[in-house]
């Protein structure tokens, strides 16, 4: 288990108390885009993901947004899954 496995492992039992560089790290392990345009938010993309989060770059991040970006971080690696079994398949 990584260490932004842990911290992601930590962020669903407790959504409390993160900050915006908590899921930066989470988002970047798993390959999601980070935008951050003009403003306090953040917001993470992946391809094939329709929800995209936005979260407000203030200390500390509300639970709220801890929940909608760790269901978002559960849908990523859903599709990432899948693509991995598109490759396999293709390769056959």
């Amino acid at each position: 288990m990584t260490q932004t496995d842990k911290i992601l492992a930590r962020m669903k039992n407790n959504p409390r108390d993160w900050r915006i560089e908590d899921l930066e790290a989470v988002a970047r392990a798993q390959g999601v885009t980070i935008r951050k345009p003009s403003g306090s938010h953040v917001i993470f993309d992946y391809p094939g993901v329709v929800e995209a989060p936005s979260v407000p770059a203030h200390r500390p991040i509300k639970p709220v947004y801890v929940k909608a970006f760790v269901a978002f971080i559960e849908a990523v690696q859903e599709r990432r899954v899948l693509e991995q079994r598109e490759a396999q398949e293709n390769d056959r």
